[in-house]
């Protein structure tokens, strides 16, 4: 039996589960840059009010204030880090190999991305892709060989460059159907398969290759090396192009291990560098968890979750270098008070509270805080507060104030949020276009991305404003891979707790085809969005390369926290794998 949900407001003898509102006076500093000042709202009451309340009832956090605090990382000694440079210099020169065969210096570029050591090299694997695509064909062996045209092509689209898939005709007989011998090249597959997942909307012939390969695969037999299948078996999990990162850096590292032809300086450059990073997240989460104290949302408001890991573990699927540190941080407190703010809406708000708030955030008017309910007031404040000093830091450093698109952002929102709790207090189930209309932007991507932009660039481009202000398909096709991949997983328990809008629920309301039925259109049409945003990675965007990178992350991450159930309100222990592997835990440097 769950224990039962503590109110954050003194209760005295409340029949009915109703929670009653005491008089109330805050003493809260806030910082209001729209007057240039800290103004103290002091000896604002609030009315006694009897309302019924909903509970979640979430599960308190598996990752406790002090174990945070007590993480203790060793790798962020200086030995380390200069060993790792050393590393560094000497793969380097094997990039930079004008000798190298090709097909070789393809492979070590995978091997990098792959074991996460991309970042490190991006000049001097952009310089190589470079020189290959200038070239303008491939050269007899790349043509001739199934593995190294899907991997050519791969890498390529990868990193935004125009290549077309007739590149794979060479594979095809004179019916159009692939040839007999590529069904017996078990690498060719497993490259062709991983290289489907790069098409565009109307690549048939990577449509025809990524149905074949996935057949043949899952019915491997035959001579197949433990190391192969390893791979065939974790490549038919999730495709690579729509992995994290850096859990796959750590599946890599421990498959690289095991390999007889592996590299000994790239296997330990790569063990030291995850360690190093880790020590990096490490103090970035240790910092955040600080501020999610002192702020005391999750103390004060009980009906929320407490998720502060959750929230920054999202933030190392978007961006994991450790130069990126303040954007870590930064997304950490946006996703924290997404998630309050959320529960907020769905969970414990009356619908005349939920209009209240948004009016506030619409106005972002500090006046606005002493018609909301005291729990309102510390998200409001918490919102306000976190907010203008992002945009003071901004205007300190880059001269640019971006206080009209994050107000505007958060507005956004926090409308759409609105908009689900009147659908559920209705009972209204609305038409499956209206709800993914609202519901890709309510999911929080766009929002995330927004930040992002600014946290990212130094200058800020008219055309990049305006596409952030229009939410551009770059914010909203990962936004829909984030909403539908969370209606996947999270559909039973907003049934639950009464929701009606999803996007399950609406196809099958609207068409009449069963729930199996349903969960099969949704995967097609994630399927459909990441062609989309394979196509957006290809051409010219306004916002520069590091939110392109991003929003390809954000789907990346998406998928990977929702990918055996609600990894975020209700994480269980492979979420908690998860984090104790990338987080947590270090790699052993031991030698193979």
């Amino acid at each position: 039996m769950d224990p039962p949900i503590q109110s954050p407001y003194p209760i005295t003898s409340p029949p009915n589960n109703l929670r009653k509102y005491p008089m109330i006076k805050t003493n809260t500093l806030v910082l209001d840059h729209k007057y240039g000042q800290c103004q103290s709202i002091a000896n604002i009451q609030t009315s006694p009010l009897q309302v019924e309340r909903q509970s979640a009832k979430y599960q308190p956090s598996l990752w406790s204030y002090d174990f945070v605090q007590s993480l203790n990382n060793d790798y962020a000694d200086e030995r380390y880090k200069d060993r790792a440079k050393k590393l560094e210099e000497d793969v380097r020169s094997m990039i930079d190999n004008e000798n190298a065969d090709l097909l070789e210096t393809l492979e070590l570029v995978d091997d990098l991305q792959r074991l996460g050591l991309e970042y490190r090299f991006q000049r001097d694997i952009t310089r190589g892709l470079d020189k290959f695509a200038s070239s303008k064909c491939f050269n007899e062996r790349i043509e001739k060989s199934l593995h190294a045209t899907a991997l050519s092509f791969r890498l390529l689209r990868q990193h935004g460059y125009q290549v077309s898939q007739d590149v794979f005709n060479n594979f095809k007989d004179h019916n159009g159907n692939f040839k007999e011998c590529v069904r017996k090249d078990v690498k060719g597959m497993l490259s062709l398969y991983e290289a489907s997942y790069l098409a565009f909307e109307g690549e048939n012939l990577l449509e025809e290759a990524m149905a074949f390969t996935r057949m043949h695969l899952m019915d491997l037999k035959g001579d197949v090396s433990k190391s192969m299948a390893e791979q065939v078996s974790h490549a038919l999990e999730v495709p690579l192009h729509r992995r994290m990162l850096r859990l796959e850096a750590r599946w890599y590292i421990e498959a690289y291990n095991k390999r007889e032809d592996g590299n000994s300086l790239l296997l330990e450059l790569a063990k030291l560098d995850f360690n190093i990073v880790q020590s990096v997240l490490q103090n970035d989460l240790q910092a955040m968890s600080r501020w999610w104290k002192d702020i005391g949302l999750a103390k004060n408001l009980s009906f929320t979750r407490d998720r502060l890991m959750e929230c920054f573990f999202w933030t190392v699927g978007m961006a994991f270098e450790p130069e990126l540190s303040n954007l870590r941080k930064g997304l950490t407190k946006v996703a924290a008070l997404v998630t309050t703010i959320d529960d907020v809406y769905d969970v414990y708000g009356t619908l005349d509270e939920l209009e209240l708030f948004t009016d506030a955030v619409d106005r972002w008017d500090i006046n606005a805080v002493k018609n909301l309910p005291h729990y309102m007031k510390l998200c409001f404040l918490a919102l306000y507060n976190a907010v203008n000093e992002m945009v003071y830091d901004t205007l300190k450093e880059k001269g640019e104030n971006i206080l009209p698109y994050l107000t505007k952002a958060w507005a956004d929102l926090c409308k759409t949020f609105l908009q689900e709790a009147k659908w559920c207090s209705k009972k209204e189930m609305p038409t499956f276009e209206d709800y993914l209309d609202n519901a890709w932007l309510s999911v929080s991507g766009a929002i995330a991305l927004v930040h992002s932009y600014f946290f990212l660039n130094q200058k800020f481009s008219k055309q990049a404003l305006e596409g952030l202000e229009k939410y551009h398909n770059l914010l909203r096709w990962p936004s829909i891979i984030f909403r539908l991949c969370n209606d996947l997983s999270t559909s039973m328990g907003e049934l639950k707790r009464g929701e009606t809008a999803n996007s399950i629920h609406c196809y099958m309301r609207e068409t009449g085809v069963s729930e199996e039925a349903a969960e099969k259109h949704i995967r097609n049409m994630i399927d459909r969005t990441w062609k989309k945003m394979n196509e957006e990675r290809v051409v010219d965007s306004p916002f520069g390369e590091g939110l392109v990178v991003r929003a390809v992350n954000l789907a990346r991450i998406a998928q990977c926290t929702y990918q055996y159930g609600d990894g975020h309100g209700a994480p269980d222990a492979r979420a908690k794998n998860r984090v104790l592997s990338l987080i947590i835990e270090p790699i052993l440097l031991i030698d193979r």
